[in-house]
């Protein structure tokens, strides 16, 4: 089959590698009919992720079609569609019975096209213990609807979760990619007053107002940041601030931002150790969460958007055919066209 493989930092490329097979009795084979390009994709092939074991097939957010089963799958049929968890998890273990998937302990599973099996950017894609966190989506919905359910849209909606937001509160979301933007989506949930959106790109600013996802958006390079939002708050702060760029800046906002009382919630990914002003916080009873969203989040996130209460598809912006993911990679990781997400259809033969 045709797969995008990294063999090292800065060494990649479109190559012809074994189609997989079925290893375990609880294995899928799936047929890639969408994937996409992340932000931890582009580190990978950029040697930015420590203790990556090359060579590997990246790619951990798509969805297949069911074309072989192992003997021990009983929830899912060779024709299904499904939408697959971007962390790949046993269900058996201590971690995966308290929820905490992302820290599954059994050999080989992980997150796809990481640490754990080869990963989606493929023809074929093996699925191991496939039944745990493998979920059919409707007749209705297509693989775009739905194709974010398994990383990005998982992990804003999670942000939001964390954040506890009540009725008519004022909330900020610092950093505006797509988990940013997702977690802005799923935050209407709970009917907050406001949204802020906070980031310096001007496109993905526009973006989440066009959608309707934020009601105000805030350039730090541009804007007093703070200042506004306490004057939007009578001087208090915000209610809650989601944090989703992973970055020293990006936290020090959220943190500076919250009213006393209120809550910070981070899913950012930070590359370095994160300095937190704790010594002029005290006293001000701001709490904070932060972690990886469980699977258990899949199934109800499909319910909504079939339902229509959430649609994250204007994070679509561009797609290209598996024949293509290199000017795929081009395109996203240079941010050129105003490029949200990149998705990568089935290869055209």
């Amino acid at each position: 089959m045709k797969a995008m493989v990294c063999r090292g930092p800065n060494a990649y490329g479109l190559e012809d590698v074994p189609a997989p097979k079925i290893l375990e009795p609880g294995d899928v084979i799936g047929r890639v009919l969408l994937a996409s390009i992340s932000g931890a994709d582009l580190a990978i092939v950029r040697g930015g992720i420590p203790e990556i074991r090359y060579p590997l097939i990246p790619g951990h957010e798509f969805c297949v079609e069911i074309v072989e089963t192992g003997p021990a799958v009983k929830k899912l049929k060779v024709g299904d569609r499904v939408v697959v968890s971007c962390v790949a998890c046993c269900g058996e273990c201590w971690y995966c019975r308290q929820g905490l998937s992302a820290r599954c302990q059994k050999a080989g599973y992980g997150a796809f096209g990481m640490r754990g099996p080869e990963g989606c950017q493929a023809e074929f894609v093996r699925i191991p213990g496939a039944d745990v966190y493998c979920f059919k989506f409707p007749e209705s919905l297509t693989p775009k609807d739905v194709l974010f359910c398994g990383d990005v849209l998982s992990a804003g909606y999670f942000a939001a979760e964390m954040a506890e937001i009540q009725c008519g509160e004022t909330v900020v979301v610092v950093g505006a990619g797509p988990v940013g933007l997702c977690a802005m989506t799923t935050a209407r949930l709970w009917s907050p007053s406001r949204i802020i959106a906070v980031d310096t790109s001007p496109f993905r600013l526009e973006a989440a107002l066009k959608a309707g996802v934020a009601d105000l958006a805030l350039d730090p390079a541009k804007d007093n940041v703070l200042e506004a939002i306490r004057e939007l708050t009578g001087g208090f702060g915000a209610d809650r601030t989601i944090e989703c760029a992973g970055r020293q800046i990006t936290f020090d906002i959220a943190f500076s931002a919250v009213r006393g009382g209120g809550k910070i919630s981070t899913v950012g990914i930070y590359e370095k150790p994160l300095s937190l002003p704790l010594n002029t916080a005290w006293g001000t009873n701001i709490s904070l969460s932060w972690g990886f969203a469980p699977i258990d989040r899949l199934p109800g996130l499909i319910r909504l958007i079939e339902e229509g209460r959430i649609n994250a598809a204007f994070l679509c912006t561009h797609q290209v055919p598996l024949n293509d993911i290199l000017r795929g990679y081009e395109i996203f990781g240079s941010r050129k066209e105003n490029c949200l997400k990149m998705l990568i259809t089935p290869w055209e033969r």
